[in-house]
């Protein structure tokens, strides 16, 4: 048996953090020095960050709205979508010289990045659907549906992959998010 939060009893951890709890929602303090990286431009692979999913095959969407207590350079919360540790995704908020960015990061054996300028963050939702071949993220303010895209993205088709949210703190002592809300269906 797994973990029971946001309505499911199937979540596990990918690189439990020593500090989470699942009192009305997830609350999760990210452990330092954790990232989700390979190769690309750094030179380093790290697959450290914080992942709570649920193993999910075929199509699927997930939703995620979270506040965050950013704090130190690439400290990062979001949505994962993690195959291995040569295919994955990752999509959220993330402090990059101390201004909020939204960014994504997919990885097929080397990491790109992109961003995108998010003015001033207190909540946002972030999501990801998987159909066949491709992987769509949107971003969101607050609660809304989120209807900004930010990436369409090649995913193997119909792996199993570890879905559900993310914590990282790369260069800081760790920070804390609240995520609130988290829907994940299968399509």
């Amino acid at each position: 048996m797994g973990i029971t939060v946001f309505d499911r009893d199937d979540w596990r951890w990918l690189n439990e953090p020593r500090a989470w709890s699942d009192q009305g929602g997830l609350t999760v303090t990210s452990d330092p020095e954790t990232d989700f990286w390979r190769t690309t431009h750094y030179g380093y692979d790290r697959d450290s960050g914080h992942v709570l999913g649920v193993p999910l095959a075929g199509d699927f969407a997930i939703a995620a709205s979270f506040t965050a207590d950013y704090a130190a350079q690439y400290d990062q919360a979001g949505v994962a979508l993690w195959l291995d540790d040569r295919n994955w995704i990752k999509a959220g908020v993330e402090l990059v010289d101390d201004e909020f960015q939204v960014s994504t990061v997919v990885t097929r054996d080397f990491s790109d990045w992109s961003v995108v300028p998010a003015g001033h963050v207190d909540r946002v939702t972030i999501a990801a659907v998987r159909e066949g071949d491709a992987v769509t993220v949107r971003y969101g303010a607050g609660d809304a549906e989120p209807t900004t895209l930010l990436r369409l993205a090649y995913f193997p088709p119909g792996a199993e992959a570890l879905v559900g949210v993310m914590v990282a703190a790369p260069t800081g002592p760790g920070f804390t998010t609240r995520f609130d809300r988290v829907q994940v269906t299968t399509t």
